[in-house]
């Protein structure tokens, strides 16, 4: 087994544990994979959508720190995790729905 998922910047140990419920059990699978097929592993495996988790998971793979993530960048990886959830079928949370009513998500 290579180095553990936590070695990627802005992962965690809980990150380890649902990457490896996914089946991406070490850093160099979820790289190889990138995050995009990553999360969508950890979307069928039964986690939440969570979009901080997969900005933070994107922002990681580069090097960079989770917050550095704003502006026209942030809409464009907005869009596509709206994508990977509609693809594996995930539904908006409340509070996205509630979001979406008032305008401020762009759908």
């Amino acid at each position: 087994m290579g180095k553990p998922v936590s070695s990627i910047r802005n992962l965690g140990p809980a990150s380890e544990d649902l990457y490896a419920r996914a089946g991406i059990p070490d850093a160099e699978t979820l790289i190889s994979l990138g995050a995009d097929a990553a999360y969508a592993k950890l979307l069928n495996s039964g986690s939440r959508p969570h979009f901080i988790g997969y900005y933070a998971l994107v922002m990681g793979l580069q090097g960079r720190p989770w917050n550095d993530c704003q502006g026209d960048e942030k809409q464009q990886l907005r869009a596509r995790f709206d994508a990977l959830k509609s693809s594996n079928g995930q539904p908006e949370s409340e509070i996205e729905k509630f979001l979406d009513q008032i305008g401020v998500i762009e759908k």
